[in-house]
């Protein structure tokens, strides 16, 4: 079945009485993400129920980060840019 972008939604929800957050998502990027996720740390992350169109994920509560966005200064961007140049000239040759 084919979900709309509007439809391939992601909801996480945890209380402060309880130490796990339970991810229901219906977008196939987080779903692969998750699932890698249960693969390697199946002790951490689990699936605990799925549909032909949705996956819902279990995990600590710890893991679920709020971050703050980065900052670069104009002449740090330009740095950058002249490095990444840089590499892309040594490729080319």
């Amino acid at each position: 079945m084919k979900l709309s972008k509007y439809e391939q939604e992601t909801i996480i929800n945890f209380n402060v009485a309880e130490s796990d957050a339970v991810v229901f998502t219906r977008d196939k990027a987080v779903i692969r993400k998750l699932d890698a996720l249960v693969t390697e740390f199946p002790e951490v992350y689990k699936c605990i129920g799925e549909t032909d169109i949705d996956k819902t994920y279990s995990m600590p509560k710890q893991y679920v980060s709020y971050r703050k966005p980065r900052r670069i200064s104009v002449e740090r961007r330009e740095q950058i840019k002249k490095q990444m140049s840089q590499i892309n000239c040594k490729r080319n040759s």
